[in-house]
């Protein structure tokens, strides 16, 4: 494989070698061939010392990068993107390196794109769709996304992620959590609640809840909240009143077009990926429990890329 800039093939190099044998003149070769002096001697010269094998194409890589990362530092940062599936933002301030070289060093292992991979399994899919443009509202409270995710919940002394996919483990039947969240667009601050349900007197009084603990962070007034068109949603009279209490107006994402919701879609992803199934436990309150920790993380320690690798806290002023 020649590189794409390349003017010369190895039968151009041959070719160059065959006219100085037949006594023409570098200069004339270098006009005849559309390429300098410099490069005509190089390929003579190359060819006097090693022969046919001195006309071949050869890597451009230098013999030696002494500025290279070193092995250790390459294979730590292989292992945490392996362990914590996080991306180059994250990683690369964890081990007190660039990001860029974090990127650099992924792509040379031939890493997938976190994208590209399931967030649980971190196994390379097909990606899913999303939006072409990418918007932030300029301040906080803005814009709020909220929504619900469901799941199962754990039987007492563990499901299958702590004993395998068993017969025994599989036809246990426990119901389900209902994981009610609100993510402020500006500053990412977010807020989630284990609810039994996910009728509308639930999401309102969950909104409601939801907004004094944005208050107690400074986004003193909301503005809008947009959500998926789920009849609780959409057709709730608790929901409205909840909304026009805040003194917010509603708004509906198109039908089948969830990355529209997609900072609150996004934040039900990491919830799975770093609080449900982080660990394997042994009981639905253990996991409960985790819950509020971790949102407090999230706000206040937790990198995200989409804020310079600073958590949500950071865009709010001190209350």
């Amino acid at each position: 494989m020649f590189h794409g800039s390349a003017r010369l093939t190895v039968h151009g190099r041959r070719l160059i070698v065959q006219r100085h044998q037949a006594g023409w003149k570098q200069a004339h070769i270098a006009a005849a061939m559309g390429v300098s002096r410099k490069c005509v001697k190089t390929w003579i010269d190359r060819y006097a010392t090693e022969g046919d094998r001195g006309l071949q194409t050869r890597s451009s890589r230098p013999r030696t990068s002494p500025t290279r990362t070193s092995h250790e530092v390459e294979q730590q940062v292989l292992e945490l993107r392996r362990r914590q599936r996080r991306g180059q933002d994250w990683i690369g301030p964890e081990l007190g390196i660039p990001p860029r070289t974090v990127s650099r060093i992924l792509r040379r292992n031939q890493v997938p794109y976190l994208a590209q991979c399931d967030p649980i399994t971190g196994k390379v899919i097909r990606a899913s769709q999303a939006t072409s443009r990418r918007y932030e509202r300029d301040k906080p409270g803005e814009l709020v996304h909220m929504d619900v995710k469901k799941l199962g919940k754990i039987p007492n002394g563990g499901g299958w992620r702590a004993h395998g996919r068993s017969e025994e483990v599989r036809g246990r039947g426990n119901g389900y959590d209902y994981i009610h969240s609100l993510v402020d667009d500006h500053s990412r601050l977010a807020y989630s609640e284990i609810l039994p349900d996910e009728k509308g007197p639930t999401c309102a009084a969950f909104l409601i809840r939801a907004a004094a603990y944005f208050a107690e962070h400074g986004i003193g007034r909301i503005e809008r909240v947009i959500t998926d068109n789920h009849l609780s949603y959409r057709r709730s009279r608790d929901v409205a009143d909840a909304i026009t209490a805040l003194g917010a107006k509603h708004k509906f994402i198109r039908p089948h077009c969830p990355w529209q919701n997609g900072k609150v879609e996004r934040l039900n992803r990491t919830l799975q990926t770093e609080w449900a199934y982080r660990q394997a436990f042994t009981s639905n309150d253990a996991r409960a429990a985790a819950l509020a920790p971790w949102i407090q993380h999230y706000n206040t320690e937790r990198r995200h890329s989409a804020l310079g690798g600073k958590p949500p806290i950071s865009r709010l002023l001190p209350t």
